[in-house]
């Protein structure tokens, strides 16, 4: 659609926009990531608190999506709002190489809640550049080229991270060296014949082990890894996967990177997705979660031994906005009110009791839920057209089932064939239980 300039300028200066102002002025001019940008009809939101959302027409919706599955704390919680505007009247802005204080202490906030090995925060702007980061780290730290990743699998939009992502947005992007991607477990869809989980864990790690054999145990300088693949699916692994891809990495002396971009910070219903497994990383990267999107922020959290490799030598790497200070007293309000509210605990008791059996009731009532998996507020349905054969619905039947959710008032999160059930961290069980009968609905009209 194209606007005549006079129609857009009085849209941009409205004081009450509706949502045809603000969709004319976005087509107009902001080019979409991800996306053909001729056919797009965005959604306009104009408001949030906690797990709800509104548009400029009045409309209000539960956001089940968490944006990008990035507002654990849910919208506009007040002590991170008076953070960052506290912050912004003292100092809004400092370069990374000066100390600060709100840096430190957001450092040190993390730290706190990260495994006992790691020693340092190295601050990015987002997730994509701390596993570019990551990368660099464990390719100068080891002396060696090759990432080993998934196929199933999202690492961000940059030169690395992208190389190391599984999926289809690596195709047109592979401009970056070193990358080699293997398979992980999926027992629903498992690439290995797999049973049981104990075949999936022990098939795939010997798949890993075979390519890392294959490519040269000399070259490998990583092993990144999504602790839970979230875009991909969310995709809990097997027992004894992680803990069997760390046995491997100390084998061959590789390092072995845990990505908490989107499982981190209470998405599992634990600080870290990690601490439901007995592992121990050499890095770990972070986002979304830590100040749910606020202000864009980031980072490497690094071992003791990896942070020592760079004591008397020089880390090639920066970020004009490393450690922003609105962004790191962001991340102290946040890891504060999570503290304090108890989020995490909140985000593994709404997963235990209320997602989990409301999710598994919805698929003993509809035949087209082939599988439930998740944790915490972080779920899956996957949808197919036959359990039987598990052939995936087509994509037509989850565009008109968007429209049957937004239609009903929740936001959904929907990818290939599924589902994501990923309310804030902070949703209560009303919501939840809410959320519960839409979906129903949604499923039930679209069998009619």
């Amino acid at each position: 659609m194209v606007a005549s300039r006079a129609i857009l300028d009085a849209a941009a200066t409205r004081a009450n926009p509706s949502n045809a102002d603000v969709v004319a002025l976005d087509r107009a001019n902001v080019f979409h990531s991800w996306s053909a940008q001729k056919s797009l009809n965005p959604l306009a939101i104009a408001g949030g608190s906690g797990s709800t959302v509104w548009d400029h027409d009045g409309n209000t919706f539960l956001d089940f999506s968490s944006q990008l599955v990035n507002t654990n704390i849910g919208h506009q919680h007040p002590k991170v709002i008076a953070a960052i505007a506290q912050q912004a009247t003292s100092l809004a802005t400092v370069a990374p190489a000066h100390a600060n204080h709100v840096r430190g202490t957001a450092a040190a906030k993390i730290l706190s809640h990260a495994p006992a090995n790691m020693e340092k925060v190295f601050f990015t702007n987002g997730g994509a550049d701390a596993n570019e980061n990551a990368i660099r780290m464990a390719r100068l730290h080891t002396g060696r080229d090759k990432v080993i990743s998934r196929y199933r699998s999202y690492h961000g939009n940059t030169g690395a991270a992208i190389a190391a992502t599984g999926d289809w947005r690596r195709i047109s992007n592979e401009y970056a060296r070193g990358h080699v991607h293997v398979f992980g477990p999926y027992l629903y869809r498992s690439e290995f014949w797999s049973q049981s989980p104990q075949q999936e864990t022990e098939r795939a790690l010997h798949h890993l082990r075979r390519v890392i054999q294959a490519e040269g145990p000399q070259t490998v300088a990583a092993v990144l890894l999504e602790t839970v693949p979230g875009t991909a699916g969310i995709l809990v692994p097997t027992p004894g996967y992680l803990e069997g891809v760390r046995a491997l990495c100390d084998e061959y002396g590789i390092v072995m990177i845990l990505d908490e971009v989107m499982a981190g910070f209470g998405r599992t219903g634990d600080w870290f997705a990690l601490d439901a497994f007995n592992v121990t990383p050499d890095l770990v990267t972070f986002a979304k979660g830590v100040n749910s999107g606020y202000v864009p922020v980031g980072g490497v959290i690094i071992s003791d031994e990896i942070a020592a490799t760079f004591d008397e030598r020089v880390f090639p790497g920066g970020l004009t906005y490393s450690g922003h200070p609105l962004a790191a007293a962001s991340v102290v309000a946040s890891i504060e009110a999570f503290e304090e509210e108890d989020i995490v605990g909140n985000a593994a008791r709404i997963g235990s009791d209320h997602l989990e059996p409301g999710l598994r009731a919805l698929a003993e009532k509809h035949s087209v839920i082939g599988e439930v998996r998740g944790r915490g507020v972080f779920w899956a349905l996957e949808l197919v057209q036959d359990r039987t054969t598990r052939t995936p619905v087509a994509p037509e039947y989850m565009g008109r089932l968007k429209i049957e959710l937004l239609q009903r008032g929740l936001l959904p999160f929907i990818a290939d064939n599924r589902i994501h059930v990923v309310p804030p961290a902070v949703v209560t069980a009303e919501e939840v239980e809410q959320a519960l009968s839409i979906y129903d609905q949604a499923l039930t009209a679209m069998t009619i």
